[in-house]
């Protein structure tokens, strides 16, 4: 009921390794912090960066370095399709990522891919993983042990804590994602938030037809299997562990516990 497995498919997702030899899919969460402390690289940053300050200045990440853009031109395609292209003097510098002025970094266990965009204004705490051509747009608030696979979106005023999104999942507006796995391809709808902490005392359980389920975690948002989708302004109460292929329909609160495969939670 609760093996990875039954949830995603990680035949492609790079940190797939992080759901080894776990029988409950939120166990991930419970080694994430170590995993992401093993893997985020330490950024080679030019001098120019300061830790804490919004950059000044556009940069490249490229052949293992951020480096200042000022020399480059580039072209804003659409990132998780592969489109943004950076060129120095002519020539193509293949697989550069682009962090734009106005970015700030905090801390340099950031892990970078190819083809990632990070605009202006997001906020990024260490450690974090961006898989290639994700995107992380305008005011996006990155709080730490963030785990993002390839073609994602961490949208426009969406705070991320201690979470994992696989490939091509999505959150493109003022989402809260705290505690939480979303799968491949899975879309939040504007407004979409997962509540992570009960207002009793205690861990958090999941609801089962065979009752209920210790997760072992005090803060513990939302389990959303491949191809889920809320709708607008949607709420998951913590533990709230969601078949793949199902829907939350707008403004509605999902109950915390187990939805089976393609439900439809309104």
């Amino acid at each position: 009921m609760f093996d990875p497995q039954s949830y995603f498919n990680l035949s492609d997702f790079p940190c797939a390794d992080i759901f080894s030899g776990s029988d409950k899919v939120w166990n991930a969460l419970v080694r994430l912090k170590e995993y992401m402390t093993a893997n985020a690289a330490q950024l080679d940053s030019d001098p120019s960066v300061v830790d804490g300050v919004p950059l000044t200045e556009p940069f490249v990440y490229w052949d293992g370095k951020l480096q200042p853009a000022t020399d480059c031109t580039i072209v804003y395609g659409a990132t998780t399709k592969g489109g943004l292209e950076v060129y120095r003097a002519g020539d193509k510098l293949s697989g550069a990522s682009v962090i734009m002025a106005g970015v700030t970094l905090i801390g340099g266990k950031i892990k970078i891919g190819r083809g990632v965009l990070i605009e202006s204004g997001a906020l990024v705490k260490e450690p974090a993983i961006f898989g290639d051509n994700t995107e992380v747009r305008h005011g996006a608030y990155l709080r730490g042990n963030c785990l993002v696979g390839k073609r994602c979106i961490v949208g426009h005023a969406t705070e991320v804590k201690h979470s994992i999104f696989l490939n091509d999942a999505k959150a493109g507006h003022f989402a809260y994602v705290g505690d939480s796995i979303l799968g491949g391809e899975a879309n939040l709808g504007a407004g979409t938030k997962m509540a992570n902490l009960r207002f009793l005392p205690g861990n958090v359980t999941v609801r089962t037809q065979k009752g209920m389920v210790d997760s072992g975690l005090r803060k513990f948002g939302a389990i959303l299997g491949d191809r889920v989708q809320t709708g607008c302004n949607s709420v998951t109460n913590p533990g709230t562990v969601i078949g793949p292929a199902s829907i939350l329909m707008p403004n509605t609160t999902a109950p915390s516990g187990y939805h089976l495969p393609s439900s439809v939670i309104r």
